[in-house]
């Protein structure tokens, strides 16, 4: 706030300030809205400064100035707010609580956006706000197509980062956190404050707005059925929609409980706390570690930091060395142990390249970045780099290793996955050091890529690849992927890829797959009479899709369709070969 003398001891005149003149005779409004005591005779620019500002930790998310708190103190509730809580309220009630399955959250990951995008009508997009609404359309589009547990988490935590993108902040994880969590105090002062309005509204002599659109609307009703009763035929079409209604209002209520109402309080709750929040910033700042005019100093810690990073290279050398002497052209001794070296061993690796990034992290910050010696510090974290990107090589190798031994899973997805989002961060933190970039610049980047990695696995057709892979293989004559098919669980992405080995010329897989079809085929069919029952949140684009193409060539394995004990003992031979390679 600026304050300038307009008319030092003069009657009549009195403090410029950004809220308007302030006369001697008049105190100024303080910060709660009260009158502050500023005295009579002119004081210096401080200390009225002083009188009229609070100041509060600027890291906090939630503090308050006088604009925020005018901001946050609306005089009435806005009709586009009450109509999204209401919006919002039916759609989650026919989605999630009456919905039984994902292409219900679908259509709730895809309209519950422009709710809000509605609501707020002000709309101040963060930074990367848009880049997650495209990804909420790309996750409903996998909701609907072969839905799970992971996409449906990913879509909620990205439609609670897409409401606080919505206030003008940036979306990043940690704050995305605290805003859902915050909906539970700013959802209560919400609707606190609705009560409140309704009851002003009430109270008050005006003319209430909606009065304008009721009133046609009603008289225009009134004299419509007069019409429709002076019709014969149009009273019997009338009177069957009416039959109709209600039978659909019976079978609603059939269905109607208390539970109900306590999950719209909660949708209500959550939704008004989304709309207007009470976080206005960033629950950590970013700054520059290292600034242009920061004094050097001299690191304490700096030889054994640098003794640090010359033991770890040495070390790495070396392990480098056994490891590409060792594995990396494949010719492995007798008796080798897929799991506990391709496995075990890849995942003790990738926490050996996790450990890097938390140690180059700790070192470079502080006083380090003020050392005159810095550029010593800083060769000698790159050459560890450099080895570091080697190591994720030895890594990825492993993981090809075990995968070439006995096929392609979901787990080993995941694993690739993993090591990538590892090399990702290690990326960052060398961006970091490079840059001068603080401890929060680097944590939400970290975070951003944990949570993008685990987007992308939720929308990646895991099933599919995997299953692909494997047959291929089979089709090769290289027989060890079929244990996959035994041991693992396979979504409806990838069962279709199965009809290949039908033909296959090894007995026991190609039995063994066609009393698997049939198994499936089974399944399906009564899937899709309890779907049909539950409605249509419960469709998948991929279970209808195999179920018509499981019809369509159920001639192929007919001979299982009927023969319940032969099939179990086909699958349980089938299961007992492939055994051979797990």
């Amino acid at each position: 706030m600026s304050t300038t003398e307009s008319g030092s001891g003069e009657s009549g005149k009195g403090w410029a300030t950004d809220r308007g003149v302030v006369g001697p005779r008049e105190p100024a409004a303080g910060f709660f809205g009260g009158s502050s005591n500023v005295a009579t005779t002119a004081l210096p620019d401080e200390t009225v400064m002083a009188s009229l500002v609070i100041e509060q930790p600027p890291s906090s998310p939630f503090r308050t100035t006088a604009a925020t708190a005018a901001a946050r103190e609306p005089t009435e509730v806005r009709w586009r707010e009450a109509l999204t809580v209401v919006l919002t309220v039916a759609l989650c009630d026919a989605t999630i609580f009456r919905g039984h399955g994902h292409a219900g959250l679908a259509v709730l990951f895809v309209l519950l956006p422009a709710l809000l995008l509605f609501g707020v009508g002000t709309w101040k997009w963060g930074p990367g706000t848009r880049w997650i609404g495209v990804l909420l359309l790309l996750l409903a589009g996998k909701s609907v197509w072969c839905g799970s547990a992971l996409v449906a988490a990913a879509g909620f935590f990205l439609v609670c980062a897409f409401a606080l993108g919505l206030t003008g902040q940036s979306p990043q994880v940690v704050e995305t956190i605290a805003f859902g969590l915050q909906t539970f105090s700013a959802g209560l002062r919400g609707l606190l404050h609705h009560a409140r309005s309704i009851a002003t509204r009430t109270s008050s002599r005006r003319q209430p707005p909606w009065i304008n659109v009721a009133l046609p609307v009603g008289v225009g009703r009134l004299f419509g059925l007069i019409f429709v009763f002076a019709n014969p035929n149009l009273t019997e079409m009338f009177s069957a929609r009416v039959d109709e209604f209600f039978a659909h209002l019976r079978q609603w209520l059939a269905h109607f409980s208390i539970l109900e109402i306590c999950f719209w309080v909660a949708v209500a709750w959550t939704t008004v706390g989304l709309l207007q929040p009470v976080m206005r910033g960033p629950v950590f700042e970013e700054s520059l570690a290292v600034s242009e005019k920061s004094p050097p100093a001299v690191a304490p810690l700096y030889p054994a930091f640098r003794n640090t990073l010359l033991t770890v290279v040495v070390l790495f050398a070396l392990y480098l060395g056994f490891e590409f002497k060792t594995l990396w052209f494949r010719v492995f001794p007798s008796g080798f142990h897929y799991s506990g070296y391709a496995h075990e061993g890849a995942a003790w690796l990738t926490c050996a390249l996790a450990l890097a990034t938390l140690l180059l992290s700790l070192i470079f910050r502080g006083v380090v970045l003020r050392d005159a010696r810095l550029i010593g510090l800083r060769r000698l974290a790159w050459i560890w780099s450099a080895e570091n990107f080697l190591l994720a090589a030895a890594v990825y190798n492993r993981l090809f290793i075990y995968i070439g031994f006995n096929g392609m899973t979901r787990m080993r997805t995941i694993g690739l996955f993993g090591i990538s989002c590892v090399v990702v961060g290690f990326m960052l933190v060398l961006w970091k050091i490079a840059r001068n970039r603080d401890f929060v610049w680097l944590l939400r980047r970290q975070l951003w890529t944990l949570a993008l990695a685990v987007c992308l696995y939720s929308l990646t057709p895991v099933d599919t690849f995997v299953m692909q892979y494997n047959v291929r293989r089979i089709l090769a004559d290289d027989l060890a992927p079929s244990v996959q098919i035994s041991v693992q669980p396979i979504s409806s992405e990838g069962v279709l890829l199965l009809q290949p080995l039908v033909d296959s010329p090894h007995e026991t897989i190609r039995e063994g797959v066609r009393a698997l079809l049939a198994s499936r085929l089974d399944d399906a069919e009564k899937l899709a009479i309890i779907r049909e029952q539950q409605g249509w949140t419960t469709f998948q684009i991929s279970d209808q899709f195999v179920l018509r193409e499981l019809r369509a060539n159920r001639q192929r394995w007919s001979d299982y369709q009927t023969n319940d004990d032969h099939r179990a003992a086909t699958l349980r031979r089938f299961h007992d070969y492939v055994y051979q390679w797990f």
